[in-house]
């Protein structure tokens, strides 16, 4: 209930028309503010340019399954940086584990610092590479300064020096391709390779 002097002055004709040119006011004014807001981010993005990240996930994870909903890979980074644009995204300190089809250990793979095309599933890892692969009762550890994990293939490859360390010998080469499924190894070119015989 409007109290009566109140009642009186609502019910005049100015009263209301003036009401409602400040709620059509207040409208434009939120409008107008909403689109200067879209452009100030337009222009912000346009200063920042394309080498500084969209955003950025602090303690991040990125995972991926296959068709039958098994886990194939999982990478975890103190730092990810994306690049909406792109589909790319940067990461310091990346660790990732790789899974086969077969019930045997993921491989471990740690680095400097990583990079993922999300468009192709492509991680590419640079800096003291480090792949630890538990073989049977024993580890191997493969290590180079660059490796690209093709996550639809399944493969790992470099084209740059490696050495790996078994508990029997150490080999080294330039270049390798692995498959993840099969378990497989091979070695591109100047093998070299020290073993200690068994007695």
């Amino acid at each position: 209930m409007i109290p009566g002097a109140l009642s009186d002055i609502v019910r005049k004709p100015w009263v209301r028309t003036l009401a409602l040119a400040a709620t059509v006011l207040a409208t434009v004014f939120l409008m107008w503010q909403n689109e200067e807001g879209d452009s100030v981010r337009g222009d912000a993005a346009e200063l920042r340019g394309p080498s500084e990240p969209d955003s950025f996930i602090i303690e991040g994870r990125y995972t991926t399954w296959d068709e039958h909903g098994n886990l194939k890979m999982s990478i975890s980074s103190p730092r990810i940086e994306q690049f909406e644009d792109t589909n790319y995204a940067t990461m310091n300190a990346p660790r990732a584990r790789i899974f086969s089809e077969q019930a045997t250990p993921p491989w471990i793979i740690e680095a400097d610092e990583g990079s993922l095309r999300q468009d192709d599933d492509q991680l590419t890892l640079t800096g003291n590479v480090v792949v630890l692969r538990q073989t049977g009762d024993s580890e191997a550890t493969l290590k180079t300064d660059s490796l690209t994990l093709d996550n639809r293939q399944g493969t790992v490859y470099t084209d740059q020096p490696v050495t790996i360390t078994e508990p029997f010998g150490v080999t080294q080469a330039n270049g390798m391709k692995a498959w993840v499924n099969e378990r497989i190894l091979e070695l591109n070119s100047r093998v070299e390779g020290q073993y200690e015989t068994i007695r």
